[in-house]
């Protein structure tokens, strides 16, 4: 029997499975490719930013942060637009390209969690319809039937439950991985905008 004749035998909730596995795909290769571009070498881009500002070089270390992608050079650049004003006015931009940054690091997450949840769903409801199917036809037949009788509710139990299970289980593995990177990048820039206050505030002083 072939791959497709099994999945036909899933019955129509193999389309929503079907669905969620072409939608967590796409996800899965956009996230991969933005938060791989995103990635730098935080520690050593701050030390060069550093280096600039205690140069003198303001427009050049926030003209090399505009050419930098990723979070934490965003956070930097709008920390230094900020400079000579007060320490809560700088702290305040730098907060606020950071909940911007970690919505875009974010993006599509969600949606991505809840595939990992209602796949198995999706699958474990066909199982029970699968069964009501197999006990419907127990009864029209009146108790008298056999192994065959039974097989095609049986199969779309299985076979939802296999599917639902095959998406629900990678997209969760994905989302668990995405949600620790995006942790990663958090914490470098938390740790960036303390140390470009400190920078600033001590230059300015």
């Amino acid at each position: 029997m072939s791959f497709f004749s099994i999945v036909a035998k899933g019955g129509w909730l193999m389309v929503p499975i079907f669905i969620c596995s072409l939608v967590a795909v796409a996800i899965i290769i956009e996230r991969w490719i933005a938060l791989r571009r995103a990635r730098i070498n935080a520690h050593s881009f701050f030390m060069e930013i550093k280096g600039l500002i205690l140069k003198g070089d303001l427009a050049g270390a926030i003209e090399r942060c505009r050419k930098t992608p990723g979070p934490v050079a965003s956070i930097l650049k709008a920390g230094m637009e900020r400079y000579g004003q007060s320490k809560e006015e700088i702290r305040e931009a730098v907060e606020s390209s950071g909940k911007l940054e970690v919505h875009h690091l974010e993006r599509y997450l969600g949606v991505l969690g809840t595939i990992a949840a209602v796949a198995p769903l999706l699958g474990f409801l066909g199982t029970v319809t699968g069964m009501i199917k197999a006990f419907m036809r127990i009864e029209v037949l009146g108790g008298n039937v056999n192994a065959s009788v039974l097989a095609g509710g049986i199969w779309e139990a299985l076979v939802t439950t296999a599917a639902g299970l095959t998406v629900g289980i990678p997209v969760l593995i994905f989302y668990n991985y995405f949600a620790g990177k995006v942790d990663r990048f958090v914490y470098e820039m938390e740790e960036s905008s303390g140390k470009l206050l400190e920078t600033l505030t001590k230059r300015g002083g």
